[in-house]
């Protein structure tokens, strides 16, 4: 039997602003023990029984940094595919895509476990236990959803309702699925003890899968299929990865799955779990993974507090100090600091709302930017000029380009660099630098086998990233 998880790598994560953001989104999120959650998802996934490939989904602009956290903790080399969104469409054209593209490699016997990329699940036994039953029922065609047993009654998670008496031979039979209810609803699902909540993992046989899309959502389907008949599939070594064609994406249905199938499907069915799973779905989730000091502090970093009680400190950076203060969550980056009352965390979406509302730049990007061959890290921005620290990866390239509104200074800080500027190739070393006039072609290589450390400067009447005309590029990001 060959089970081949598929991780949704999708979203932002706003209420874990400002952490998370678009180009940094909520599966990255180191926790304390210093993995993010999709390492933490891949891991979980590969050590599961049948495994003969790991199919992630996610937007193209996070192929390379989602590689990079692979590589560090995939040691035993397992197979990966990549099916790359040029924006979000739900999760209902994400697993449709996925399901296709497996039939296509694999066969419509072969099953697909659904995951979420940014769930937490600390029970990895009892998940695997879970998996295994969740095959048996899916060979059995049925579309198979884990249902976590309530803990309390919880507003912010859809339940799934278990039919009376649909007992299965190791799950149960699915009667509907409901949503978000207010507290006397919850706590009346709880007391009823056959609501879970939907922790959105799904489980199908292939074929199956593609059936009953056939059957309940064939505008989905119909829109993926022709999606992927003008899409272009590459590889390279160790991975294959089929990048969605744009224009005929756009016209597949924004839907979710649990609206498109799940609810419609007379062949859903649950199995309840207790796996330590959360949604980490706000700092009152993420707090909760930190010890708690006596009064009920948890701190991230080096801070000090005097008469304060039951606060969360993210600040990794710079010293934080606390003075009289209780139920506050305080998490600190370098370029943004959020402060904000326990019992408001997932109000913290709204302040990311008004900064796209306004234009502002920290609602997608941090300080530190991560792109294919490395980073860059503004360290100062004023009127015409900005300052950034490049760091660029052993033999990697940036791209052959231009722009047409900045110069640019390069000096060497470590590394060797390998540079063509307009009709001059050199070589610069420790202390070396050279300049660039807008208008002239250029690119930036490292041809060692340690990280490049430069520091550009940049000047100019415009000095937004936009400003630039890519030519020739290794990582496939020239516009055709």
């Amino acid at each position: 039997m060959e089970l081949i998880p598929v991780i949704l790598s999708g979203g932002v994560g706003s209420r874990l602003w400002p952490v998370s953001r678009e180009a940094h989104p909520k599966p990255f999120m180191a926790l304390p023990d210093g993995q993010n959650l999709i390492q933490k998802t891949f891991l979980r996934a590969a050590k599961l029984q049948g495994v003969v490939e790991i199919l992630t989904v996610t937007n193209r602009e996070l192929l390379f940094k989602t590689e990079d956290e692979y590589r560090a903790i995939n040691i035993d080399g397992h197979a990966q595919s990549y099916i790359l969104e040029p924006f979000g469409r739900n999760t209902a054209a994400a697993v449709a895509a996925a399901a296709l593209q497996l039939a296509q490699t694999h066969g419509p016997e072969a099953h697909m476990l659904v995951l979420a990329a940014d769930h937490l699940i600390q029970d990895e036994a009892a998940f695997s236990i879970a998996v295994s039953h969740a095959v048996e029922l899916a060979q059995q065609g049925w579309l198979v959803t884990f249902g976590i047993k309530p803990q309390y009654p919880e507003t912010g998670f859809g339940y799934i309702e278990a039919a009376k008496g649909g007992s299965l031979d190791v799950g149960l039979k699915v009667e509907r699925f409901v949503e978000k209810p207010d507290l006397k609803t919850a706590e009346a699902y709880v007391a009823a003890g056959n609501y879970f909540w939907n922790a959105g993992m799904f489980c199908f046989r292939i074929g199956t899968v593609l059936e009953e899309l056939q059957e309940h959502a064939p505008d989905v389907l119909s829109a993926v299929k022709n999606t992927l008949e003008n899409s272009r599939a590459s590889s390279s070594s160790g991975y294959s990865c089929l990048a969605l064609d744009a224009e005929s994406f756009a016209s597949v249905p924004d839907i979710s799955i649990d609206y498109a199938l799940m609810e419609r499907s007379r062949k859903v069915a649950t199995i309840p779990c207790d796996i330590g799973w959360s949604d980490i779905g706000s700092w009152n989730a993420v707090s909760e993974l930190t010890s708690a000091d006596e009064l009920g502090n948890r701190f991230e970093g080096e801070v000090l507090a005097y008469g304060s009680s039951n606060n969360y400190v993210n600040s990794e950076d710079r010293l934080t100090a606390l003075v009289g203060v209780q139920d506050l969550l305080v998490v600190d980056t370098p370029d943004a600091m959020l402060i904000a009352d326990k019992d408001h965390a997932q109000d913290v979406k709204h302040i990311v709302k008004q900064l796209k509302s306004n234009g502002h730049a920290a609602h997608l990007l941090h300080q530190t930017v991560h792109r294919p061959w490395g980073t860059y890290t503004t360290l100062e921005n004023g009127e015409r000029f900005k300052i950034k620290r490049i760091v660029v990866k052993p033999k990697a390239s940036l791209s052959l380009q231009m722009h047409h509104h900045r110069s640019e200074h390069w000096i060497v800080v470590s590394g060797t660099a390998l540079v063509i500027n307009d009709q001059q190739e050199l070589m610069l070393h420790t202390n070396e630098s050279t300049f660039i006039r807008a208008g002239h072609k250029h690119r930036l290589q490292n041809p060692g086998v340690i990280e490049l450390v430069l520091i550009e400067v940049q000047s100019g009447d415009y000095l937004g990233e936009d400003d630039i005309v890519r030519f020739e590029d290794n990582y496939g990001r020239v516009d055709n």
